[in-house]
């Protein structure tokens, strides 16, 4: 295990937690993620997470209160309160198996939007933070700006200055808003209990207060740039409309609701594309220059959908 003392230590904090409820134990733990923005360490049933760096107690509180009061929708904690541990905050979850990556056909589309469909009716409760989609795309390209020279990064920023301001993280979200999970991807479903229990949507730091159309923005812009098949698309958009999710009309054409997210989601993953290209200096693969080549396709925006175009 990498020696680190943050990640030491937590996974001596997993292990401690784990062995409150297991009576067997191989006792080692496994390295789940060890990025700048979350340290997690899984020891036997238990997950704990170092959150990024500087996370505000008072924003992450409310989304851990309400991920406690929604289990059939979202993992709950195991603990209501954070722990600090070299000046992170620690939360503990209950292990749940993640999604396949090399079973794509397995893809659980349809429990994403039938999810999704149910978290967006969620009444909002006080206190809780705008969500985090827009900012995060605009982290994203600011990262990318600072890239410099690279084929790729103006047509990137082209696109992402012809979306309004909100979905630049520059104006608030146009309202009344609902409760959003910020950054949905099939990396954030796992099924709880093990191995076969129910999905159930992980990772709060991104929860809260916003434009629904944005947690159906990433699969709408794969399936734009050809990277979803139709049938995976309608999938996952039928099961949200089933669950009488606000985001989109029940029927008809939802792209009107979806465009402007989609087109934020699309230039905040080409973002992140070229800059991990540029950092270690290779070209684009197939898939990142598809974004990019969408990015390159985009007009200014349609001014119905630049006021506030989500529903």
């Amino acid at each position: 295990m990498t020696a680190h003392p943050l990640l030491a230590e937590l996974a001596l904090r997993a292990g401690a937690r784990a062995h409150r409820t297991v009576t067997t134990c191989s006792c080692g733990a496994d390295i789940l993620a060890d990025r700048a923005d979350a340290t997690v360490v899984r020891h036997a049933d238990t997950v704990a997470k170092a959150h990024a760096p500087g996370t505000d107690p008072a924003a992450l509180a409310p989304r851990l209160a309400l991920a406690a009061e929604f289990p059939d929708v979202l993992l709950p904690p195991l603990a209501a309160t954070p722990a600090e541990l070299h000046g992170r905050l620690v939360t503990f979850w209950p292990y749940g198996a993640p999604v396949d990556p090399a079973d794509p056909d397995a893809a659980p589309w349809e429990a994403a939007g039938a999810l999704l469909g149910r978290l967006h009716r969620v009444p909002a409760p006080a206190g809780l933070p705008p969500m985090r989609g827009p900012a995060k795309a605009a982290h994203a390209v600011a990262r990318l700006a600072a890239v410099g020279r690279h084929p790729a990064v103006a047509a990137v920023l082209r696109a992402w200055r012809a979306l309004p301001a909100w979905a630049r993280a520059e104006a608030p979200m146009p309202g009344p808003g609902v409760v959003c999970h910020g950054d949905l991807h099939l990396g954030q479903l796992v099924r709880h209990p093990v191995p076969d229990g129910p999905w159930r949507l992980i990772d709060v730091d991104d929860l809260g207060v916003g434009v629904p159309a944005w947690d159906l923005a990433r699969p709408a812009a794969w399936y734009a740039c050809g990277l979803l098949p139709p049938e995976e698309w309608t999938r996952f958009l039928d099961a949200y409309r089933s669950g009488g999710g606000p985001a989109v009309p029940a029927s008809g054409d939802p792209w009107p609701a979806l465009d402007v997210p989609a087109r934020a989601l699309t230039v905040q993953t080409a973002a992140r594309a070229v800059t991990k290209s540029a950092a270690r200096r290779r070209p684009l693969d197939e898939v990142e220059q598809c974004l990019v080549d969408a990015c390159a396709r985009m007009g200014t925006v349609p001014p119905q959908l630049a006021a506030d175009s989500a529903k």
